[in-house]
């Protein structure tokens, strides 16, 4: 019997997939949570094979407690709405064994999980695509800019950090709007979370 703990926030779709996976031969969902933290919880209590996770979630998101997760023996599956190549470059690092998205069929859900059972991973082809085209422009110079910048540090806090002169600084973040092609720090900020470039 495949055990199975299901980690979704929408209460209406946990139920679902509860039942879904419950209707399988080989299937027995041991807990159903609808927060990160509740997740690594259940996981940690009831030992699973397999936490199927959405990814935005209360408390901790589906990767950090998948990242958590990654020392157990728990077989993780990402289950989302959001095909980004960030998301799923986290969730490989994070050891993950599959990425499916939420619009595939339902019966694809069972074998994928048969699939990662059998020691094999299984990730959304649409995905596949873009993971290895998407390189982070930036300098390391620039990503420690910017990671001072998404922190809430204005010009003369960075400059005061990095030991360098505002000016300098104010170069910085404007070759990194130029290379992501944005018009502020805050898009700046929240393009290079959204792709996963931040640590």
């Amino acid at each position: 019997m495949i055990r199975i703990v299901i980690a979704e926030d929408q209460r209406m779709m946990l139920g679902a997939l509860g039942s879904l996976l419950n209707l399988e031969e080989d299937m027995e969902v041991v807990g159903q949570a609808s927060t990160g933290e509740e997740a690594i919880s259940l996981v940690k209590k009831y030992q699973p094979d397999i936490c199927i996770m959405d990814i935005e979630m209360p408390e901790k998101t589906g990767l950090e407690a998948a990242e958590e997760l990654k020392i157990t023996n728990c077989k993780v599956i990402i289950l989302t709405t959001f095909a980004r190549t960030g998301y799923f470059q986290r969730a490989l690092k994070a050891g993950v064994r599959g990425y499916l998205l939420k619009d595939s069929p339902s019966e694809e859900l069972a074998s994928s999980i048969r699939f990662v059972m059998s020691g094999r991973r299984i990730f959304a082809p649409e995905l596949m695509d873009d993971v290895y085209s998407e390189e982070n422009p930036l300098t390391e110079r620039e990503k420690e800019v910017l990671e001072l910048v998404a922190d809430g540090k204005n010009t003369k806090e960075i400059a005061d950090e990095l030991s360098i002169k505002t000016g300098t600084v104010r170069n910085y973040i404007s070759q990194i709007m130029d290379k992501l092609e944005v018009k502020n720090r805050i898009e700046a900020v929240t393009q290079s979370k959204e792709k996963g470039w931040f640590k």
